[in-house]
């Protein structure tokens, strides 16, 4: 189920993401824009991230071997972390754009079908920020959840289009906003998806259920030395030592 899952986030989000980088390239076009410029191409890296995320999927589902024998469940912590470089590499172009922008600012010139678009890809986004959302909870997967992080803030930088309406020169600053937003939630994704690549402590409610689980039988006294390997999602090997009466045995 996690591969056929994995299966439909990337189709929908290369679909999905294309469309709109077409539709967002001819509004930027049209208005002059460079941050909305900017969030077409921002699409188009989308669309890039769920091929990488497709690919993720189905390199994490394959079977174990001599050289891996706990699998390969974590390629897909592997491509969560090119997903979230790919958004930093956005945000700073979007600074840069944005800077220039700020230096040598322009008159945005927004028509009906530029509204049009701008206003249908914020509703698209915000679908795809709660559907793979809703999938990434559903799974358990980073790869998602920093995907769903990245449609919500296509959604913000698309949102720029506010200010224009009412012909107020402030697209660079919007796109620099935009960009530091960006950038932030990027690097919170590149912790979240590096901490189980580095091998954190598991969460406690696992710890106690699995001495909860050992220390069950009257013959076990205690436990120590309790060790968790997360080897990726649903993947997860554990050791622990466990103490008994040694006249039992004697």
């Amino acid at each position: 189920m996690r591969t056929d899952v994995g299966k439909l986030a990337g189709v929908v989000g290369i679909f999905c993401n294309g469309l709109l980088f077409f539709g967002k390239l001819v509004a930027g076009l049209l208005s002059g824009s460079v941050a909305i410029v900017a969030d077409a191409v921002n699409n188009l890296s989308d669309a890039s991230s769920s091929v990488v995320t497709l690919l993720g999927f189905r390199l994490a589902q394959q079977p174990a071997d001599a050289d891996h024998p706990y699998g390969h469940a974590r390629y897909e912590y592997l491509w969560g972390l090119m997903v979230a470089v790919l958004i930093l590499v956005i945000g700073v172009e979007l600074v840069k754009s944005s800077v220039e922008k700020i230096i040598h600012p322009e008159a945005v010139d927004f028509s009906v079908l530029t509204v049009v678009i701008l206003v249908g890809s914020i509703l698209v986004k915000l679908w795809m920020s709660f559907f793979f959302g809703s999938l990434g909870k559903r799974i358990h997967s980073l790869t998602l959840e920093a995907t769903a992080v990245d449609s919500r803030n296509d959604v913000i930088t698309t949102a720029c289009f506010v200010g224009f309406l009412f012909r107020i020169k402030i697209d660079g600053y919007i796109g620099l906003l935009v960009a530091v937003f960006i950038l932030h939630s990027g690097v919170n994704i590149v912790k979240e998806t590096i901490s189980p690549l580095l091998g954190e402590q598991a969460q406690p409610d696992l710890i106690e259920k699995i001495k909860e689980l050992v220390t069950a039988p009257d013959e076990i006294l205690g436990v120590h030395d309790l060790l968790i390997h997360d080897y990726g999602p649903g993947k997860c090997f554990a050791s622990i030592h466990a103490e008994v009466n040694a006249d039992l045995y004697s």
